[in-house]
């Protein structure tokens, strides 16, 4: 079978990673991928938002199965348009995708079918945001309605810290067209988690749970990011909980787009906040989370291909999967500057020594090769990846990695899995 996967970062490296494990593989193509990508597939420069040179590559090499891994190209329709082709594809439709496309959509669907999350207000009128916030007050969380690349959220402290998020955002324009519109919602108190499901319409096949960490500094300080590292499993998760998840979040989502004519197929990732009341939704999102793929895919047993494509062909019921029991970890190295301005091509040296343990595996965000030397391209640019049989083994494995490798250019959290340490002392 031949395998074309779309993404350049993380967690399109992970899936690489797990999807040439399969039997069922014989050739993987990623585009346009990058450095670490290229030793499990072969990479092509082609752009995710460039659907055209998607779709005519794909028709060329007669590809068999479409795995999409950034948000962008499924928002502008690439599902839809390799499914005309008879492209068995993974991944939801533009219609479906809006659920991360526009949090206006996402919180219209939640708000009609009463299902828990933040108060808010939805707004593309600056002085009308500004009154929001002055009547309710601080803390308050202000977002972007479109696509940011995960750096859209500003949890504000103060009044004057939330009118300053909207003027960046709709006065200054900060992330363009993504903040014509903008979310100002309640903001919640409580633990994270991020809840992952294959889902195809009603059918849903829940997998392990994971915790990120999205602020850039160590004691979760300083501006949201689009991960600095994750683990899993999360220690707040159990069955009921999970049930709850599903029975009160879930289903009625996927629901509701059924009744829309836009069912859902492929993976859907829930950011949730567990409060005292219980679990509250703040976003979804339409594709495995970058860095927690990461740690899923360490954890998982079983054959991804096969569950991706039972996905597709609506036979999750006939899917078990399996998960290792060692905990994993992964800590993402960054370039001096992320998630402001960074500079991209410095030299990242002894990744391969790193490396050479069993329980470490370097997942590639930034990078390319350049006359054998591996460069930094991007702003998160390597997820380096720990298995232990505690998250405090993970922990001391991963950092122990980390400080092989010799990157002067480059910055890390060294707190990545504070919470769940805590808990096993």
């Amino acid at each position: 079978m031949k395998v074309l996967v779309v993404g350049s970062g993380g967690r399109e490296h992970a899936l690489c990673w797990a999807i040439s494990k399969s039997p069922l593989c014989d050739k993987i193509y990623c585009l346009p991928g990058n450095a670490g990508i290229s030793s499990y597939a072969e990479c092509v420069n082609i752009k995710v938002n460039d659907i055209e040179g998607i779709i005519s590559f794909a028709e060329k090499e007669s590809i068999d199965f479409a795995v999409i891994g950034p948000e962008e190209p499924l928002v502008l329709g690439i599902s839809d348009e390799l499914k005309k082709k008879n492209i068995k594809t993974f991944g939801p439709s533009a219609s479906a995708a809006k659920l991360e496309g526009s949090k206006a959509f996402m919180k219209d669907i939640v708000y009609r079918n009463n299902i828990p999350t933040a108060s808010y207000g939805c707004f593309s009128d600056i002085d009308k945001a500004k009154q929001y916030i002055h009547k309710h007050g601080a803390p308050i969380v202000v977002k972007t309605s479109g696509l940011a690349a995960g750096k859209g959220v500003f949890i504000c402290n103060s009044v004057n810290e939330a009118i300053n998020a909207v003027d960046k955002i709709m006065d200054e324009k900060i992330f363009g067209l993504s903040g014509q519109e903008i979310i100002i919602e309640e903001f919640l108190e409580g633990e994270e988690v991020s809840f992952f499901a294959l889902v195809n319409g009603k059918k849903i096949l829940p997998l392990a749970s994971a915790q990120d960490h999205k602020a850039v500094g160590d004691g979760d300080t300083g501006p949201n990011t689009g991960g600095m590292g994750a683990y899993s499993p999360a220690p707040i998760m159990n069955s009921s909980l999970e049930k709850k998840i599903i029975d009160e979040i879930i289903l009625p989502t996927t629901n509701a787009l059924i009744d829309q004519d836009s069912p859902y197929q492929g993976v859907l990732f829930a950011g949730l906040m567990i409060t005292k009341e219980g679990p509250k939704l703040l976003e979804y999102n339409i594709r495995f989370g970058d860095p927690e793929c990461q740690v899923l895919m360490r954890r998982l047993k079983s054959d991804l291909l096969s569950a991706l494509i039972a996905t597709c062909d609506n036979q999750l019921d006939n899917i078990t999967l399996k998960w290792c029991d060692e905990k994993a970890i992964v800590v993402i190295m960054a370039s001096d500057g992320y998630p402001g301005d960074y500079k991209k091509g410095s030299i990242i040296e002894n990744t391969f020594i790193a490396e050479k343990k069993d329980e470490i595996e370097i997942f590639h965000s930034g990078t390319l090769f350049k006359n054998d030397d591996l460069i930094a391209s991007g702003g998160r640019v390597l997820g380096v990846t720990a298995t232990g049989k505690t998250v405090t083994e993970a922990h001391k494995n991963v950092y122990e990695a980390i400080n092989l490798i010799k990157w002067p250019e480059g910055f890390y959290r060294k707190d990545i899995g504070w919470r769940a340490i805590k808990l096993e002392k």
